[in-house]
């Protein structure tokens, strides 16, 4: 039972937020065309009898299913910006629900409207949330998601999801998902097969279906020993207890340790209290583990930052966290928004706070954002660092300064690092504010915007970095202004050592600037700002921020460029799969064109094979389609060309 100031849901189990229904409300927001286009690659997904026959060799949509971005490295910032929050202690997981289970288009579509996750520097781990009885419950994360948390640092979770009885679960689906085969597992070797293949890093195990017993609940353990082996992390949802019956424990105990002690993590429901977190962190250090192994369930999918958490529980105040958090639905910033704008701010009072600051969360709101408790981690440790605002959506899509589509979309795969801090500015008086914009992008489809009359010198911390910079390292920004000087200066910090850059100008286009960090060599660079001197009313776009060491040759194309299936979609447009070989070397991601008298972007993606929902194309006209190889440094290969026509 839970205690009075203690998380208190409204009265319902995990099983129900876990719901068909839930997900069939999720199900209704599916594109009315995604069904009808054969072309259509989707996400993943099978129920434990299904995924013994999967196939990537057979299967026609897993080569558009495979995520090929690393796992960033990331570390604390020289400077945090808040020094409420204790770095080293508390993890944060956040169960996610991007799409439906069933036809979730594989790489993004033609809709701006999508939960593009933001905040990746509160977040450690991702668990790809769905499944119902009814279409899948063993379900493999989109790669666009993989894409973007990877460059981020964050490890993304595949989710499992056995429902109760209640709700379509079959107590023979348990059986059949832990059966075995002398001394094997099928359906984990399968699911090792479909991560590696995907290229994500573990499964989320969340066991809800009644009837089971003690032989189930040891085939469990069984199981999730088998599946770690393979190296891929394991986390646990307190649910299933060692006597096979359906028993939410609300911490660590006796009933589920044994999960606990062969999985990674484990994931505590929500109905905790202050007194059971506190025993659940002491039995995890008697069993030789770290209590931030133990995720305290908050349940946010209802009332986001408006939720009742009993945070003095999990986060005592002056004294080491308690546990780790785990969130159960924080796209509800996306999803109780009118619209981007209210989105983005919503995303941001529920991360940072409603002072929009992480360096200030001093308010007597009981929500304070997270990062009054986490300290960010920034992945930029190595070079070369490049980022152009890209949030993995937009209403256009510009290309070096030029726009080349006006199509709305979304593609996490494309989504840059953003600002470490959003957002910090320092100064007395009236301030700037930063924001991000998506009429006026540069590269993908969005800017930095900063607008406002500053009193005094503001200083917008932007960028945590750890950086060693050499001889030939250079520091590049594109931007532009209104009328009037830009007043503007980048502030490069070195340890303790500023070195301030003046952008200076008047630049009513774009303008990149080149700056020489040489006589930096041998040093850390270890933030990134920008500075507004006073005077009038500025507004200013920032379209790329880059730290460099420049090469001469520009990366090599990617070659045999395919159409493998070509769809008509409308009167003047057909979809198309197309794949390629990689081209040789590190490329961050490819771009597909169609080419004419004026070029137009058609899509993008890190991987091998991409679905182009959309060529301009009408009856009888054939058109060429480019593909092109981008570096990290964002240099362009020469285009890789293949000629597109209906069947």
């Amino acid at each position: 039972m839970a205690h009075k100031g203690d998380h208190v849901p409204t009265r319902r189990q995990f099983l129900v937020l876990s719901s068909t229904a839930a997900l069939t409300s999720l199900l209704s927001e599916a594109p009315a065309s995604a069904a009808a286009d054969p072309a259509q690659p989707y996400a993943s997904y099978w129920h434990p009898a299904t995924i013994l026959d999967w196939d990537p060799s057979t299967d026609r949509d897993a080569k558009y299913n495979r995520s090929t971005v690393p796992l960033a490295r990331r570390v604390v910032p020289a400077r945090p910006a808040n020094s409420h929050a204790r770095p080293g202690e508390a993890r944060v997981q956040a169960l996610v629900a991007y799409a439906p289970t069933s036809f979730n288009p594989a790489q993004g579509s033609l809709d701006m409207h999508y939960y593009a996750t933001n905040y990746w520097q509160y977040i450690d781990e991702l668990v790809f949330w769905g499944g119902s009885a009814s279409e899948g419950l063993i379900l493999a994360p989109n790669p666009t998601v993989t894409d973007a948390a990877h460059r981020n640092g964050v490890r993304v979770i595949g989710n499992v999801f056995l429902p109760p009885t209640a709700y379509g679960g079959q107590i023979q689906w348990v059986r059949d998902f832990v059966q075995r085969e002398g001394d094997r597992f099928p359906v984990a070797d399968k699911m090792i097969q479909v991560a590696r293949h995907h290229g994500f890093d573990g499964w989320f195990l969340n066991q809800e279906t009644a009837g089971g017993n003690a032989q189930l609940a040891a085939d469990m353990r069984d199981f999730i020993v088998y599946l770690r082996r393979s190296g891929l992390r394991v986390i646990w949802y307190d649910a299933m207890t060692d006597t096979g019956s359906v028993s939410w424990q609300n911490a660590l105990t006796a009933r589920n340790q044994v999960f606990f002690e062969k999985s990674d993590e484990m994931f505590l429901n929500f109905w905790w209290s202050a007194q059971g977190l506190a025993s659940s962190a002491a039995l995890a250090r008697q069993m030789g583990r770290s209590p931030y192994d133990l995720a305290s369930g908050v349940d946010v999918e209802s009332n986001g930052y408006n939720t009742s958490v009993g945070w003095a529980s999990v986060f005592p105040e002056g004294k080491p966290h308690v546990t780790s958090l785990g969130f159960y639905r924080p796209e509800w910033t996306f999803k109780s928004s009118t619209g981007p704008a209210d989105f983005y701010a919503r995303d941001n009072r529920f991360w940072v706070g409603q002072n929009g600051d992480p360096a200030n969360t001093t308010t007597t709101a009981s929500w304070k954002g997270i990062a009054h408790y986490i300290t960010e981690l920034t992945p930029i440790t190595s070079l070369p660092f490049v980022t152009n605002f890209n949030t993995g959506h937009g209403r256009k899509f510009a290309v070096g300064g030029t726009v080349r589509s006006t199509q709305a979309w979304n593609n996490l795969s494309l989504q840059d690092v953003l600002p470490t801090w959003r957002w910090s500015v320092t100064g007395t008086g009236t301030k700037v504010t930063p924001s991000l914009d998506w009429d006026d992008p540069y590269d993908g489809g969005t800017a930095l915007k900063i607008t406002g009359t500053p009193q005094s010198a503001n200083d917008v911390r932007l960028f945590a970095t750890s950086l060693a910079v050499t001889a030939a390292t250079q520091f590049e920004v594109v931007h532009r202004t209104g009328t009037g000087p830009s007043r503007l200066q980048a502030v490069l910090r070195f340890g303790d050592t500023e070195e301030v850059l003046d952008l200076g100008g008047v630049s009513g286009a774009w303008r990149r600037s080149v700056f020489p960090l040489g006589g930096h060599a041998g040093s850390t660079l270890t933030e990134i700002s920008l500075r507004v001197l006073p005077g009038a009313a500025v507004t200013a776009l920032i379209g790329r921020i880059g730290v460099t060491n420049p090469v001469m040759t520009t990366p090599a194309a990617p070659s045999d460029v395919r159409v493998e299936q070509v769809s008509r979609t409308g009167t003047g447009t057909v979809a198309a799969r197309l794949t390629w070989t990689r081209a040789p070397g590190t490329v961050r991601q490819y771009r597909v064109y169609k080419a004419g008298a004026e070029r137009v972007f058609l899509g993008g993606t890190a991987n091998d094979a991409y679905f182009v929902p959309a060529v301009p194309l009408a009856s009888g006209e054939t058109a060429r389609i480019e593909v092109e190889a981008v570096s990290e440094a964002f240099d362009v290969s020469a285009p890789a060309r293949v000629t597109l026509a209906e069947a």
